[in-house]
């Protein structure tokens, strides 16, 4: 499979079969069993690989299955209000909140509008820009569509939880505690112990859509769950 052919199709259910463990792709399996191929990425020890997802390259019709299925996950939870996570959370969560209804979402950002005012930002990095030190901020103008709301923070991936840690806690400073947590994918069990050292009640607020674990090579070469 060629590189620029991962996240572009939905394929229906059981096409793939991964008893032999993983090659040169990962299928995420969808509730309803239907499977979206990512590509394997090696860490630098060369013995363990992560599963990726990049949502502003993949077809429209991913972007929507993934969409679709995140929100039908929150719709119980009667969320106000979606804000989404620099940069490839925006994405997701533009796509969310329409399917919810809403007229529109909150973007956080990691640019600095002049306006901007330091005291509603936090440090922010992530595991794919880990040499990157950014701020994370909130427009204050957004503050009245977050205050006394019903609000859900999405991210596209949750994998070492730095981000979406400083997500919550720059709610925290705008006084605003979110309902839930929404992911396309949760990447390893990592995320928890971050987020559980923020409070232990929020790895329960996490709603992905699919987990893909750590990958470990074998000795025939192919990639399983470590």
């Amino acid at each position: 499979m060629q590189p620029h052919e991962f996240w572009q199709d939905v394929f229906p259910p059981k096409s793939f079969d991964t008893g032999s463990g993983y090659r040169d792709f990962f299928p995420a399996t969808l509730e309803d069993g239907r499977q979206i191929l990512l590509p394997i990425r090696q860490l630098s020890d060369g013995k363990h690989a992560l599963a990726s997802l990049i949502i502003n390259q993949a077809s429209f019709a991913v972007e929507e299955a993934l969409a679709t299925e995140l929100a039908t996950r929150l719709a119980p939870l009667k969320p106000d209000v979606i804000a989404g996570l620099p940069t490839l959370g925006l994405t997701l969560a533009a796509a969310v909140a329409r399917k919810l209804g809403h007229a529109r979402y909150v973007p956080l950002g990691t640019s600095r509008k002049f306006w901007y005012v330091d005291d509603l930002s936090v440090p922010l990095s992530s595991i794919t820009t880990p040499d990157q030190k950014k701020r994370l901020y909130v427009d204050p103008r957004m503050l009245p569509l977050l205050e006394g709301k019903r609000v859900v923070l999405v991210d596209d991936v949750i994998s070492s939880g730095t981000s979406i840690v400083a997500g919550l806690t720059l709610m925290e400073t705008c006084g605003v505690e979110p309902i839930a947590i929404g992911a396309a994918m949760l990447q390893t069990e990592r995320w928890r112990q971050p987020l559980a050292d923020l409070a232990p009640r929020w790895p329960e607020c996490v709603v992905g859509v699919f987990r893909t674990p750590l990958l470990a090579r074998g000795e025939d070469g192919a990639w399983r769950a470590a």
